[in-house]
């Protein structure tokens, strides 16, 4: 496998409101006419909210429309996403869009929680209403601190979820760092999540952290995307292989694309995402500070 990085997709702008930096975790959801990302947008304080960000898709690098308000509003006072919501996975089923997404609580003895709500669409993605103001991805026993999806598809009339999961932080030479790896559940309509999945992409030696799993079909397989990384190490992209979406081989070392020696991704690559759009498969990710400047693209040139 093998990239060609074309740079910055969405540069972020001083735009001095809800959206004053960051584009994170760029999810993507196909139009006729446009790629539309829904991001999460970060304001002075750090707080994110969903809007979108729609590139024309027959020329990508040019942006049609950024949203002028939230897509996706941050909860009441002490509710699971009080201080910040981040799509993660999207799906249209039903004639509507069901968008999943992090919801952020600040904690004292733990930095912070992440834990997964529900949003549905009737406007084609305009606007979004909670299904529930709590989270349907509940902490579980062996979940206490993240739960999230970054990946669902609907196969053999049931919602298939790799998400992310875990119960604690480790404690780190300047901070504690988050402890999670790649989980899998299915659900029969999408809302009602089983407390127990299985782990089906566990971290290496040295590793604390890989999550961000974007999977997609491919060959009568899958190929699932994500970051990783250590205390030394900055995330960083990886891949695996699979037969059936349970068992997976990593193959970090064969994606083909490295941090670049300086500018926006020089340190970091981080949240992927994969479209193949009119016979080119493109990978868009986050840079540096997860990405403070935007979201960038790169084409596949060999496979």
């Amino acid at each position: 496998m093998k990239w060609l990085k074309k740079g910055l997709i969405f540069k972020t702008q001083n735009f001095n409101d809800w959206r004053d930096n960051s584009a994170l975790q760029p999810t993507p959801l196909m139009f006729d006419d446009r790629v539309r990302f829904y991001v999460g947008f970060r304001d002075k304080n750090g707080t994110s909210r969903v809007g979108y960000i729609d590139l024309d898709i027959n020329n990508l690098e040019k942006v049609l429309k950024v949203s002028e308000k939230p897509v996706l509003d941050i909860g009441e006072d002490g509710a699971f996403d009080e201080f910040g919501v981040v799509p993660s996975a999207i799906i249209r089923h039903d004639n509507k869009i069901y968008m999943y997404y992090a919801g952020y609580q600040l904690g004292k003895k733990v930095r912070f929680l992440v834990l997964s709500g529900l949003a549905i669409s009737e406007d084609n993605g305009e606007t979004f209403t909670k299904h529930t103001s709590v989270p349907i991805f509940e902490r579980t026993e062996n979940e206490m601190l993240f739960r999230v999806p970054h990946t669902v598809m609907f196969d053999n009339h049931k919602f298939r979820f790799w998400y992310g999961g875990g119960s604690e932080f480790l404690q780190g030479k300047d901070k504690t760092l988050p402890v999670y790896d790649v989980r899998y559940v299915e659900s029969v309509d999408g809302k009602t999540i089983p407390k127990n999945g299985i782990t089906v992409l566990e971290t290496k030696e040295n590793e604390y952290r890989v999550g961000r799993p974007f999977v997609i079909k491919k060959n009568d397989g899958y190929l699932m995307f994500y970051g990783f990384s250590s205390e030394d190490m900055h995330y960083q992209l990886g891949y695996a292989t699979s037969i059936d979406g349970l068992n997976w081989i990593r193959k970090d070392e064969d994606i083909g694309i490295e941090l670049s020696k300086d500018g926006w991704d020089s340190e970091m690559m981080a949240y992927p995402s994969v479209l193949t759009i009119k016979n080119t498969t493109y990978l868009f990710y986050n840079g540096n500070n997860y990405g403070i400047d935007g979201f960038g693209f790169a084409e596949l040139i060999k496979e």
